[in-house]
């Protein structure tokens, strides 16, 4: 108000005269200890030649949200409505900077909200660790929106069960592997084939040890990945084709680099810090890593029943079957889409 006032040429006397308030009133006003009535607001509004909201607004909004990854005060946030509670999914890192924010946490952990609420209120929040899901949340029209959430298999469908997503992916070797998870901890959920991927071990530039396949994963760095993860049932699987008892896998697994997902695996062979990891083709290409396939995997998506009808699930899945998407995900290479649309899995 005090920048309008300026603006028009008016001293605090002469506008508190025109809108018949005191000069000690006005500057109460102007320093936002007070607030005018309805009349003195109109009359100002008038009188500094703009519209009330010009000069007043409401504060922006707070909602209770759970957090889904850590997220200190500043955090910017994206928003989504889980079985009718808010999830505040922080932006982080290069993606981060690209997205829209719905929302600032606060220190008291609510979610201060400027705007409103209703892309927030269309998201869908699909978690799994298939690098794929991040184009996939990209690629969806105006009329909904959805946010990848980086999980392990295992955890991503936990993290369904616990409400935390809308859906969730993974990839744990079958379709009776699958719907064992599902059946166990996610019931009554439907799975549907959004492609499949090729999988194996994702090497330096040159591939300078000369692995071949799982025979020389006794030697070298190792990056292994979380108990749940399917790239961690991967290479178990290797090591056991390596010779490695129950035991001495275990050891392999503790002495190797923990990476939670299979960008990070290969951003830790991309740097130097371990000579070989397993992931998908697309990680390794993302870095400009050498890479040996071993293995082709279905990557599948459980959604709970009450779910499938969510605008952000229903474009989720539209766009996994358009021909622009199935185009761009082959072009990051090793991706096989499931399809004209994607196939809804029967046998639950």
């Amino acid at each position: 108000m005090r920048e309008r006032r300026e603006a028009v040429g008016l001293s605090v006397s002469g506008l508190a005269a025109q809108v018949g308030l005191s000069r000690q009133a006005l500057s109460r006003v102007e320093s936002g200890a007070s607030v005018p009535g309805t009349r003195q607001a109109l009359l100002l509004a008038r009188a500094l030649r703009c519209r009330v909201e010009d000069l007043f607004s409401l504060g922006a909004a707070r909602v209770t949200a759970r957090i889904l990854l850590d997220a200190p005060p500043g955090t910017r946030v994206q928003l989504a409505d889980v079985d009718g509670e808010w999830r505040a999914l922080p932006l982080s890192g290069e993606a981060g900077l690209r997205l829209v924010a719905d929302g600032v946490v606060l220190a008291s952990g609510e979610v201060e909200v400027p705007g409103p609420l209703d892309d927030a209120r269309r998201t869908a929040l699909v978690a799994g660790c298939d690098p794929a899901l991040g184009l996939l949340c990209t690629s969806l029209g105006t009329e909904a929106r959805a946010a990848w959430v980086p999980r392990a298999s295992l955890e991503a469908v936990q993290a369904a069960a616990r409400g935390e997503v809308h859906a969730a992916g993974l990839h744990l070797g079958s379709l009776d592997r699958h719907r064992e998870v599902v059946a166990r901890d996610l019931p009554g959920a439907r799975l549907l084939r959004l492609w499949h991927a090729e999988q194996g071990l994702i090497l330096a530039p040159g591939n300078p040890l000369g692995v071949r396949g799982p025979v020389d994963l006794t030697r070298g760095r190792l990056v292994t990945r979380p108990v749940g993860a399917g790239g961690r049932a991967l290479l178990d699987g290797w090591l056991r084709e390596a010779g490695l008892d129950a035991a001495a896998r275990e050891a392999r697994h503790a002495a190797s680099r923990l990476a939670p997902s299979p960008l990070e695996a290969a951003v830790a062979v991309a740097r130097g810090e371990a000579d070989v990891a397993p992931g998908p083709r697309s990680a390794a290409g993302a870095y400009g890593l050498a890479f040996i396939p071993l293995v082709v995997e279905a990557f599948d998506l459980a959604v709970p029943e009450r779910h499938l009808a969510h605008p952000g699930v229903q474009a989720l899945i539209a766009a996994a079957g358009s021909g622009a998407f199935q185009a761009d995900l082959r072009s990051l290479g090793g991706y096989d889409p499931a399809g004209a649309a994607p196939a809804l899995l029967d046998g639950l």
